[in-house]
């Protein structure tokens, strides 16, 4: 059976709330970077939001109602362990090209993303927050939300390796929801035959000291947007 037809761009639409909570985190970084630690994690706070980690869950859960699994032509069984490419993090050098290329929203559903050492960074900032605690409930629901992934196109477990070409910017949803799986597999479009998302969006990347990120954008007040969600004026 040909599924092309009903292919989708992403597993579930973001909504409203990603995009309000981005905005809240990027409001937190110009506090901080003013001195007004108070208003900063009071900032922090409200972008920590029931909705979002809610919308998070319903995806990347076990049982989600939005992934579901469909053999294609193409399918084949994993390939052994051994015979596998050994799994390693990018380097940042080839971090830094996947940011350049991708910019820092994910390359399925388009939501802005946010680097782990940025999290790390207000985690240590503001630890009474108690930002990213053991256990999913006990993190900041946008900063996981928003957590970049650097995702293989072909899955690892297929063969795919680490290098450049066979890797993207997703979010934590679009990449724990597709697991081991190719995106045909999932019912997505592969989203390397689309343009990625363009905006102004630096991944908060501007807060961290001599981060080689930053110097990609250096503009205040960044407004992410969605392929379907213009910026705010």
């Amino acid at each position: 059976m040909n599924h092309v037809s009903d292919l989708r761009t992403c597993f579930r639409e973001p909504i409203a709330e990603l995009y309000d909570a981005a905005r809240l985190l990027d409001a937190a970084v110009v506090a901080h970077m003013s001195g007004q630690r108070a208003l900063a994690a009071e900032l922090l706070l409200s972008a920590n939001m029931p909705v979002v980690r809610n919308w998070l869950n319903s995806i990347w859960g076990s049982k989600s109602e939005y992934v579901s699994y469909r053999a294609t032509p193409e399918s084949r069984p994993p390939l052994p362990k051994a015979e596998r490419t050994p799994l390693r993090m990018p380097t940042v050098e080839t971090r830094l090209r996947l940011h350049r290329r991708d910019g820092f929203h994910c390359r399925c559903c388009g939501i802005p993303v946010i680097r782990t050492e940025v999290r790390q960074f207000f985690h240590r900032q503001y630890p009474q927050l108690r930002i990213w605690e053991t256990g999913n409930d006990n993190q900041h629901a946008a900063f996981q939300a928003l957590w970049v992934q650097y995702d293989h196109i072909l899955p690892h477990a297929l063969g795919g390796t680490n290098d450049f070409e066979n890797l993207l910017i997703a979010c934590a949803a679009c990449n724990y929801g597709r697991m081991q799986f190719t995106f045909a597999e999932v019912g997505l479009h592969n989203p390397m035959t689309r343009e990625p998302v363009r905006s102004l969006w630096d991944g908060l990347e501007r807060v961290l000291p001599s981060s080689p990120f930053a110097a990609m954008s250096s503009n205040p007040l960044m407004q992410p947007t969605g392929r379907e969600r213009p910026s705010a004026d």
